[in-house]
């Protein structure tokens, strides 16, 4: 008999592109060898050039999707990405406190393109409710500023920027540098206060990177579900995204996606 892969559930929104909310973190998770299973909080109508418009969900039918899965399936790690209001923020919070699994929060704020997918009165909920629950939060260097007002412009200001989102409450947090301006690596700064890895790759500016975040989320879940300690899943996912960077690919006539099947191909 054929012996059941990793259970992991994200809880975003859906990119109707394909390239990064809940189509990219099941892609990833199919990649990696885990199960995937999703709890769709929006539905946003996005293409390479942009997002054209967004619905979020009634929290009912998001509490209903997470209940339908945990009680029935369970899970071994949750990832969660685009919530878009405080009251879906609050409300998945409130689930994943009872939920005993790692968790990896992303707080997308914006996507890609520059279009907002958090309200901003929904802050303060991700500050105080979501980032307590996280195992290990995800921000790039825009939510880092927009959740704590610390601007990062140099790799030394990534440490400030570790201890702010820390004092939120989440057990680690990875700091993604890859839109700092300068250097040939993409460099991030993963740290629970007392631990540090410097994680460097190969920068890739082939202009086709729409879901690394989702992407780099997912991957991290997916090492968590399979047992593996923080820094060895971090340091496997950014392995993984870098890949997945280096092979992204043109698609419309804007920002294509990564490739999340590339080890299939290489």
């Amino acid at each position: 008999m054929t012996s059941r892969p990793p259970l992991v559930l994200t809880v975003a929104g859906s990119d109707s592109g394909g390239g990064a909310g809940i189509q990219a973190d099941l892609k990833t998770m199919l990649a990696l060898g885990v199960h995937g299973m999703s709890v769709l909080t929006a539905v946003t109508a996005q293409n390479s050039r942009g997002v054209h418009g967004a619905w979020e969900l009634p929290e009912e039918a998001v509490r209903a999707q997470y209940r339908a899965v945990v009680d029935d399936i369970g899970v071994q790690a949750v990832k969660t990405g685009m919530l878009a209001s405080a009251a879906l923020v609050e409300t998945v919070a409130e689930l994943l406190a009872g939920t005993d699994a790692p968790v990896v929060v992303d707080p997308v704020g914006v996507s890609k393109h520059g279009d907002p997918l958090l309200a901003e009165n929904a802050l303060g909920s991700v500050r105080t409710r979501l980032l307590p629950r996280a195992t290990v939060a995800t921000p790039n260097l825009d939510e880092v500023t927009q959740l704590t007002g610390v601007h990062v412009v140099h790799e030394s200001d990534m440490r400030t920027a570790a201890e702010a989102i820390l004092s939120y409450g989440p057990e680690w947090v990875l700091i993604k540098g890859g839109h700092l301006p300068t250097g040939r690596d993409a460099v991030d700064l993963l740290t629970d206060g007392s631990e540090e890895h410097w994680l460097r790759a190969p920068r890739h500016d082939n202009g086709h990177t729409h879901g690394t975040g989702c992407t780099l989320a997912s991957a991290i879940a997916s090492g968590l579900a399979k047992g593996l300690p923080v820094p060895e899943a971090v340091r496997q996912a950014k392995e993984y995204v870098t890949g997945a960077i280096a092979a992204g690919f043109a698609l419309g006539a804007g920002i294509g996606p990564v490739d999340h099947g590339w080890r299939f191909r290489d």
